[in-house]
């Protein structure tokens, strides 16, 4: 995997819990989504308008799973990140839950996908998890008067994005990844619109911070984020995207510190490197063909993860 392609994804992906913090200190969770998704929308529509060859050979079918596919890795996972940030839960906490996807599609892969994860890789994937504890554990102690109940709102998050990934991983129809981003969002954008609309907090605030926080989702977290996330996916597979999760707990504290100062010690430190340990150890033991979980397919399937949408 393209190491500066890796981490330009570690960088978007994790500036959506720093989006998250800024925009909740100026409007509702169902506003800030609202607005982040309807501006992509229009734009990645019009974008499709011209640039047509990529939607050729599409069928009903394929839509319809890549709506399923955004309101899952989308629409759900969001509200649910967005939502339990407002609660009270922080966005390191948030960020440790969401880190614990790599293990549940690991142990999910075998039965889903007939596929298997080596040993070396389980290795990674503990030092991954270990790495986020180890960052975040401080946070979680920390809760005060937040609910009990309200950590189990990213956790649902994290089974909704854990769901898309595989929903993806099992089709055999190869969809481009600016396809897949325009009817994902076009789809959150729809779902957003209508919740708001339904709940009466479609009306943006008149705070100029509302709006910075906006630009940030759409151009970082959106744009960046969700479409390197699906382009990763297809080169590399399922394994090695969700293990980069790992550093998204570790790479939020850093933005943290710089954006809030808050405290960045030596907690935080060991944690983000044993998470870049773990990347290493897992890409490694994914190195040869027939032992990776990203190549135990047959052919063809097996090359749409080794290879970029548009390749032959």
């Amino acid at each position: 995997m393209n190491i500066l392609l890796s981490l330009t994804f570690v960088l978007c992906w994790s500036s959506g819990f720093v989006g998250a913090k800024l925009g909740a200190g100026s409007a509702s969770a169902l506003t800030v989504l609202m607005w982040r998704f309807l501006p992509t929308a229009v734009v990645l529509v019009a974008v499709a308008v011209v640039m047509r060859s990529a939607w050729r050979g599409l069928t009903a079918r394929d839509l319809a799973r890549q709506t399923v596919v955004g309101v899952l890795s989308q629409s759900g996972y969001l509200l649910s990140v967005y939502h339990a940030i407002q609660l009270g839960v922080s966005s390191g906490t948030t960020a440790l839950i969401d880190g614990v996807q790599p293990l549940v599609a690991g142990a999910l892969a075998g039965p889903l996908l007939g596929q298997y994860v080596s040993g070396r890789q389980w290795l990674g994937l503990g030092l991954g998890l270990s790495g986020v504890a180890v960052v975040t554990l401080a946070d979680a102690a920390a809760g005060g008067d937040v609910a009990w109940w309200a950590y189990t709102v990213p956790l649902l998050g994290m089974l909704s994005l854990v769901a898309a990934t595989f929903l993806e991983s099992r089709s055999r129809s190869r969809v481009a990844p600016s396809v897949s981003l325009t009817v994902h969002c076009v789809t959150s954008a729809v779902l957003f619109s209508l919740l708001a609309l339904g709940t009466g907090t479609a009306a943006p605030p008149a705070r100029g911070s509302f709006w910075v926080a906006v630009a940030w989702l759409v151009g970082l977290s959106t744009f960046g984020g969700y479409g390197l996330y699906w382009l990763i996916l297809k080169r590399s597979g399922v394994t090695e995207v969700n293990t980069l999760m790992f550093l998204m707990a570790p790479v939020t504290a850093v933005w943290g510190a710089l954006m809030f100062g808050e405290p960045f010690g030596v907690q935080t430190a060991l944690g983000l490197t044993v998470c870049l340990v773990a990347v290493v150890v897992v890409h490694r033991g994914g190195g040869r063909r027939g032992t990776s979980l990203t190549a135990a397919r047959s052919e063809p399937e097996g090359n749409r993860w080794t290879r970029s949408p548009g390749s032959a």
